[in-house]
């Protein structure tokens, strides 16, 4: 897909990127595609039909993505946020997809369910969705009259000394290899691939689920086509193809003037959806006046995933308007979200961003960050039902050891509570 200008370039990228965002948003309405509600459903019922559905979209864009990459219809190397970079930022993976899980927990799901609420009229997710927004961009972007950004404060001087720089990538494909690169990624991801879908098709119950089936295979072919459209879309300059981070590039040498300039050059690199980061943008976005140079992928996505919620809200007649049911449940979202915030850029992603578009790459980062997310999430929710059902006798120490338990990372003597 070459264009004869930067501006058709950009503009089909857009509004590519906003057709696509508006698809997911409908699709992960009507199936009730979240991957919280995934880990409630595992924790609290022993159901997996939902984690299923999530594996499957995982595995749905890891076949696409490996077979794309193999024939080069997709650069998954050089992206936004760089997944394979080579370096494992463990730490920040870890860390930050424990706080998601716990934050998504307490803000009644992830980023990406966020933008599906306000779709659907959900006035507590605005609350949730402006908190993230502005811990997620003061994070990356100096405060006011500063330096320093909420990164550099809190973080850099203490995390960044723990990553661990490697020789090549980080997936597993260049782990296993690097001689063979390219052939070990195919196998990798396939391999991988197939395992996931063994296991998610071997459950009965799942294999009859319409909807489940649905989101997963949709939302993976999704996470693909986001892939393949902004590694493809460049522009023909002196009868050279370039892409639109590489026209960005050389921009000085290929245009004429600034008239239509992105304000940065790496969010023009291949990428796909993510949620946190870009819902940052969008308060830069609204605090420069709209300026149209900072569109981006990510800020395109965020206002197409809620137009297609409330498309989807409206035609099934399920557009509800819901408040908080009092001040704890405020309190909860308003926590989850500053959790969420910090969480997700730390992990540099989210449920989708990482838990999708990340584990697609078989980046090392990304499988820390899916696991981490889970058992931030499910060890928050085996810890507020022990509370909850022994109330005052169950203190926050005794429901966390022994939510530990039930979860298997600590010996069964060490149990504070009777099972329920």
């Amino acid at each position: 897909m070459s264009f004869e200008s930067f501006a058709e370039s950009l503009s089909f990228f857009l509004w590519s990127t906003f057709i696509i965002s508006v698809i997911l948003g409908v699709i992960v309405n009507k199936t009730n595609f979240c991957t919280m509600g995934a880990v409630s459903d595992m924790v609290n019922m022993g159901d997996y039909s939902r984690f299923r559905a999530w594996l499957l979209a995982i595995a749905v864009a890891m076949i696409g993505v490996s077979i794309f990459e193999y024939l080069e219809l997709v650069n998954v190397n050089e992206t936004f946020p760089g997944y394979r970079g080579s370096q494992l930022i463990y730490v920040e993976n870890i860390l930050g997809g424990i706080l998601f899980g716990i934050g998504m927990t307490f803000a009644s799901g992830c980023g990406n369910k966020t933008l599906i609420r306000i779709g659907g009229g959900n006035i507590k997710s605005i609350l949730v969705f402006i908190v993230i927004a502005l811990i997620a961009y003061y994070m990356t972007n100096p405060f006011p009259d500063s330096d320093k950004t909420l990164y550099s404060v809190l973080f850099y001087d203490w995390v960044n000394p723990l990553a661990i720089t490697l020789d090549g990538n980080q997936d597993i494909g260049a782990l296993i290899s690097s001689d063979n690169t390219k052939t070990m990624r195919l196998i990798a991801g396939l391999l991988v691939a197939a395992g996931m879908l063994f296991y998610i098709f071997k459950a009965a119950d799942f294999r009859s689920s319409k909807d489940n089936i649905l989101a997963g295979v949709v939302i993976g072919l999704i996470i693909l086509t986001a892939w393949y459209t902004s590694s493809n879309i460049g522009i023909t300059a002196d009868d050279t193809h370039y892409s639109l981070s590489d026209y960005y590039a050389e921009w000085d040498m290929l245009a004429e003037d600034d008239e239509g300039r992105p304000a940065t050059g790496r969010a023009l690199n291949s990428q796909s959806f993510t949620f946190i980061n870009p819902i940052g943008q969008t308060y830069g976005y609204i605090k420069d006046g709209l300026d149209s140079a900072l569109l981006t992928f990510g800020l395109i996505s965020v206002f197409g995933v809620i137009l297609g919620s409330l498309l989807w809200s409206l035609i099934s007649r399920s557009f509800r308007i819901e408040w908080f049911f009092d001040l704890k449940d405020f309190l909860n979202h308003f926590f989850g979200a500053i959790l969420m915030g910090f969480g997700g850029v730390l992990a540099l992603g989210c449920t989708v961003g990482q838990g999708i578009t990340g584990m697609s790459t078989l980046a090392l980062g990304s499988i820390l960050t899916f696991i981490s997310i889970i058992f931030g999430s499910a060890l928050t929710m085996k810890i507020q039902y022990y509370k909850m059902v022994y109330e005052d006798e169950a203190s926050f120490g005794k429901a966390f050891i022994t939510a530990l338990v039930d979860m298997k990372l600590l010996p069964a003597s060490l149990r504070k509570l009777d099972a329920v």
